[in-house]
């Protein structure tokens, strides 16, 4: 009898070496796209679209989980990607024009834009100015009189602090109502879910955020609405009654890049065997009209050109920087 256990008990240890062995290989086989901030939030809406379009033009790729490193609006991702998680061949980031924004300026650290393996391009987004819905500001204009009149009694708020892509965007705002670039109220906050967050409980007035950002929430109920679209034209699904800031005539557009990147020691065949999976899914119907849905405009680059056009965005946004006052650090 006590053999029998014992040959039970071995057979056991077998199994269960096995299984965990097989759920060791399916973890490591899993792919990972990391969202660098909280829920809720532009980064977020990229890696959604990744998990929900890739099985539709990859059939055989296993599920892709979706984790959250928020801080730094990216910076602390992108520094433990480059540091802890470098070799990692399935594992994503997500970033955007407000994390090159925020390169072109040092404030990763010691990283900069040649420090990652820059994957895709997969749309662009627009900035956007968002109010509660009973909100006293109906459009543009009347938020330019109130600040002109008065820029205390108004607070805006946005990801990231005093030089982000959303302070920048309220920067602009402000320079229109007449106003010096430290003279209106702007509260920093971790993403854009925190940001919206606020401005529905009544914490700041308006948000700079992005155009996908603020259709997701109203869809899901959110009492907010869509003041301005920061956008050359109007964009899919925009409400009729919302203008652009064009259609206002105040000039002011603000476009924003939605992409992934891969760490530096990646082998080139893991990131050639992603470059060709993006290839697939950006050039997938269903792809394109799943990323409409969420009101973002086409974009299509992978591998090495859209590499360089990292870099071409990083030096545009350095310029722009250096007209508008800011000292700037190396990429």
């Amino acid at each position: 009898m006590k053999r029998l256990r014992l040959r039970l008990s071995n057979a056991f240890l077998h199994l269960c070496a096995g299984s965990a062995a097989m759920l060791l290989s399916s973890a490591v086989l899993a792919s990972e796209c990391i969202a660098p901030a909280k829920p809720r939030a532009g980064f977020d809406l990229t890696c959604e679209l990744l998990r929900v379009g890739l099985p539709l033009s990859n059939p055989d790729i296993a599920p892709m989980t979706v984790n959250y490193m928020p801080g730094g609006i990216g910076a602390v991702t992108f520094n433990a990607i480059i540091t802890q998680r470098n070799a990692e061949p399935d594992t994503l980031v997500a970033f955007s024009g407000g994390s090159l924004f925020g390169i072109s300026q040092g404030r990763f650290g010691k990283y900069g834009v040649n420090d990652v393996r820059w994957l895709a391009g997969i749309g662009v987004d627009h900035g956007v100015l968002i109010v509660r819905s009973n909100s006293p500001y109906r459009k543009l204009t009347d938020l330019l009189a109130a600040l002109n009149k008065n820029p205390e009694k108004v607070v805006m708020g946005g990801s990231g602090t005093v030089g982000s892509q959303d302070w920048m965007k309220a920067a602009l705002i402000a320079k229109a109502a007449r106003l010096g670039r430290n003279a209106f109220r702007f509260v920093g906050f971790e993403g854009g879910g925190e940001a919206n967050e606020a401005l529905q409980k009544g914490y700041v007035d308006v948000v700079s955020g992005d155009y996908s950002e603020a259709l997701g929430l109203i869809r899901n109920g959110a009492q907010i609405r869509i003041l301005t679209v920061l956008a050359p034209s109007r964009l899919p699904h925009q409400p009729a009654e919302v203008l652009t800031a064009k259609e206002e005539g105040i000039d002011i557009v603000w476009s924003n890049i939605r992409g992934l990147y891969m760490g530096p020691r990646v082998p080139d065949a893991d990131y050639s065997r992603w470059v060709a999976r993006m290839d697939r899914l950006l050039a997938s119907a269903a792809f394109v009209q799943l990323r409409t849905d969420k009101g973002l405009l086409p974009l299509a680059q992978t591998g090495q050109p859209f590499s360089d056009q990292v870099q071409s965005l990083v030096r545009g946004y350095q310029q722009l920087l250096k007209e508008s006052g800011w000292t700037v650090l190396p990429p």
